[in-house]
């Protein structure tokens, strides 16, 4: 038994320095890297032009592209489509089509600093937990400044589940897009929806980028602006949240 207790006293050792440490070192480190990489070339506006990447799908085994063809062979093309609704998938069709690669580029650095904000965020919320004293009555200002600093990391926490959500629908629907780019090749509109799918996404990176930024920059002014209350919540000055 007093083995299990030490070894919990020793767990909440470990997470309030390493929670201290986040917030005092780790978060202001990462602020500077965030705006590093927002400003970096990967997200400038000129990148743009490297999202705007055509969809090519191939059909034909002679020439590998998409052709329109005159009105007098559309209802070929028709027929030939249909087995796509039956799953049979003709051989000409069973091509490689691949994702936008900088876009694919930009989700494979961003996703490791979402979930690194996620866990940082669950760490500093596990401390301020532990710190937050018994409930009794009167002198408990202090423990309603740990509350709503709690309640906030919650909310970055969320946010940035959110993030990585937001990844996962935006294949799913450029797929769904895809899809109907190859049952209804001769219809501009879907390919022109792909491209304005992956400038939509190229912003919502970018906006992802610096509302990481801005989390850690929120979390880290916060956090050491009452970390007086949040480690000693009963006092008896009452100070305000800012």
């Amino acid at each position: 038994m007093n083995s299990s207790k030490g070894k919990l006293t020793d767990f909440h050792e470990t997470v309030r320095k390493e929670a201290e440490d986040s917030v005092k070192n780790f978060f202001p480190d990462r602020v500077f890297e965030l705006d590093k990489l927002l400003k970096s070339d990967m997200f400038s506006v000129d990148a743009v032009e490297m999202v705007q990447k055509a969809v090519t799908v191939p059909i034909n085994k002679n020439d590998g592209h998409i052709d329109v063809e005159p009105s007098h062979k559309k209802r070929k093309i028709i027929d030939g489509l249909e087995s796509l609704a039956s799953n049979h998938l003709p051989p000409a069709l069973q091509a490689h089509i691949p994702c936008n690669k900088y876009l694919l580029q930009v989700i494979e650095v961003l996703k490791p600093k979402i979930q690194t904000l996620m866990e940082k965020c669950n760490t500093v919320k596990m401390w301020i937990q532990l710190l937050i004293p018994r409930i009794e009555d009167g002198n408990n200002f202090g423990v309603s400044i740990q509350e709503e600093t709690l309640s906030e990391v919650q909310r970055i926490e969320g946010e940035a589940a959110t993030f990585l959500d937001q990844i996962s629908r935006y294949y799913i629907t450029r797929g769904k897009i895809v899809s109907k780019i190859i049952k209804y090749p001769y219809l501009d509109d879907y390919r022109q929806a792909v491209t304005e799918l992956d400038e939509k996404q190229f912003t919502s990176l970018r906006l992802c980028c610096c509302e990481l930024r801005n989390h850690y920059l929120s979390l880290h002014d916060t956090i050491t602006k009452n970390l007086d209350k949040i480690k000693k919540p009963r006092t008896n000055n009452a100070d305000s949240l800012y």
